[in-house]
């Protein structure tokens, strides 16, 4: 089964200015440049969690989902191959760009794409942060969580829980908001489906710190540097996460948190919220103002 969330892949025409927003606020180290020029960025041991090529409009290209090992993961694509599902094999090429052994990729319902990887290569006790942080919470449940934007909850549990594997961890139904959770390791989700009729998108990328003076001084250096804050500093009512959410170059949106909740499928019971947050969250002006996320009509992604 998926292990979990390996690495994230975007386009942008803006690639360039991850550089210094990646570095200077969020934290992460550069690492070498794609082949194709893209940035890419590492926040632990791995060679590369996040991939930004230039791209002609702000774009989901892929998420990339890990797995134990090799055996594992033949496993799993014989397993989706039962179901009817078309699942194809990863170049060499596109092996070697995302740094993994091995690779074969799906698309959703709605042509988002995902990856399913082995082997990701790993380079031990040399990543450094790009600013003064307490490190990133990766190395035991991967890059982070993302959330993504479906016209059909009920078509998106199809797929993500029954297909793909996922667990639910729990969900949030209030009036304008109805998202799932899914769950792939102890992080409460690695995975978040929002509804919203008529809309494929990409919501967010949380990237978890150790602590909440990271946290902070994250939030200081990006209204500092003009990036911004789409939600104040809050706290989930889910995974307990205290975080914010701020705009990137590339119209998608950072939550960046702390003290997110670990959950045991031994004892978790999955629940329904009426509200996101204990406190805090508040939208701001710019998030009003802007769309939330990467979003594309259905009509034009099925084109």
């Amino acid at each position: 089964m998926i292990r979990e969330l390996a690495y994230l892949r975007v386009a942008s025409p803006r690639h360039e200015d991850w550089v210094a927003y990646a570095t200077e606020v969020l934290g992460c180290q550069l690492a070498p440049r794609g082949a194709d020029g893209s940035v890419r960025l590492r926040v632990d041991d791995a060679a590369h969690r996040i991939s930004v090529s230039l791209g002609g409009a702000d774009a989901f290209e892929a998420a990339g989902w890990g797995f134990v090992n090799e055996t594992e993961l033949a496993a799993y694509v014989a397993r989706l191959r039962d179901t009817g599902l078309r699942v194809a094999e990863g170049t060499p090429e596109e092996c070697a760009d995302r740094a993994v052994a091995g690779m074969w990729w799906v698309t959703d319902p709605w042509g988002t794409r995902h990856e399913f990887v082995w082997g990701q290569q790993r380079h031990p006790g040399t990543f450094w942060p790009g600013r003064r942080i307490s490190g990133f919470v990766s190395d035991d449940f991967g890059l982070g969580h993302i959330v993504l934007i479906a016209p059909s909850l009920a078509e998106a549990d199809a797929f993500y829980c029954d297909l793909l594997g996922f667990t639910l961890s729990d969900r949030v139904d209030e009036e304008f908001m109805k998202v799932r959770f899914y769950h792939c390791n102890g992080r409460h989700h690695s995975l978040g489906i929002a509804e919203v009729p008529g809309t494929v998108g990409f919501n967010h990328l949380m990237l978890e710190v150790r602590n909440l003076d990271d946290v902070g001084t994250g939030y200081d250096l990006a209204r500092k540097q003009g990036h911004p804050i789409v939600r104040a500093l809050g706290r989930h009512t889910n995974d307990l996460m205290t975080s914010f959410y701020m705009s990137t170059p590339s119209s998608f949106q950072i939550e960046y948190g702390c003290g997110g909740l670990v959950v045991d499928d031994r004892t978790w019971v999955a629940s329904t919220n009426d509200r996101p947050s204990l406190w805090g969250h508040e939208l701001t002006d710019w998030g009003r103002d802007n769309p939330p996320g990467i979003l594309n009509k259905l009509e034009e992604v099925a084109r």
